[in-house]
């Protein structure tokens, strides 16, 4: 989706709340409609979220537009992923309404700040804001981790991503998903996520493993050994059990092992 189409879309939605509850009015002039463009309103309404009694809201806004012009692919990556939350989740039928109130999209959108901020060797001031993060949105991702674009935390609480994960493009987790190591060990020691994959509610994947584009992992599943392409494992610990019955089960959101995959594409 274009930047013209997702911030006009926002602003359309805007417009329409604020004449059938009034009582919002404020916050949603506040958060869109008084600003010229989709990244000075995530700014802002993510700063208004993350900031305390030592850090005001005002410094750290201008981490977020300082970032978003040295990390470019971070307001690309949010357009990416409110498509994604718009798309396949099913109780939602507004993009405003994920911008304003779904805290898992706005857990990734803070991390994104963060590993900016890592990438940048201020890391001190990037455990700050995932602490903060961790503190607002109930969900630990370590500053150092990296996520692509499309990406879903449905629900979000208690979703914890470990130093060395990585999440590709167009996953969706549920909640209570732990992405961790093993134990003490050093180095690169966490999973690695492919693109397409499902990750069902309270799994569990421990360890440098590596699930495959397209697999699906079952709800409350242990995983500790890597997981094929386009493979459903479930179970403590994980076996598998079956095939996804399309490409990309994170579209579908089917956490039931065999459903057929469909979504509203």
């Amino acid at each position: 989706m274009s930047s013209i189409s997702v911030w006009a879309t926002l602003n359309k939605e805007a417009s329409e709340v604020i004449k059938t509850e009034p009582l919002l009015a404020s916050y949603v002039y506040a958060c869109v409609l008084n600003h010229p463009n989709f990244e000075a309103s995530l700014s802002f309404i993510l700063s208004n979220k993350i900031a305390d009694n030592v850090m005001p809201a005002m410094a750290i806004r201008e981490l977020f537009e300082n970032a978003y012009k040295r990390c470019p692919d971070v307001i690309n990556n949010a357009k990416h992923d409110l498509r994604a939350v718009f798309e396949r989740d099913p109780a939602i039928d507004s993009m405003l309404t994920i911008l304003l109130n779904l805290k898992g999209y706005l857990a990734i959108q803070s991390h994104r700040l963060a590993h900016c901020l890592w990438d940048d060797n201020r890391k001190e001031l990037a455990m700050f804001i995932q602490s903060r993060n961790s503190e607002v949105f109930g969900v630990d991702i370590h500053p150092a981790s990296r996520i692509g674009k499309g990406v879903m935390f449905d629900h979000a609480t208690g979703i914890v991503v470990g130093e060395t994960a990585v999440i590709g493009d167009n996953v969706s987790i549920m909640q209570q998903v732990t992405l961790g190591g093993t134990g003490n060990e050093t180095g690169d020691r966490h999973p690695k996520i492919c693109s397409g994959v499902l990750v069902g509610a309270g799994a569990i994947i421990l360890g440098n493993v590596k699930v495959g584009r397209g697999a699906k992992v079952g709800a409350g599943s242990v995983v500790l050994t890597d997981v094929a392409p386009h493979t459903t494992v479930a179970g403590v610990p994980s076996k598998v059990v079956g095939k996804p019955n399309c490409d990309n089960p994170a579209h579908s959101m089917q956490q039931n092992d065999f459903a057929d995959c469909f979504g509203k594409d």
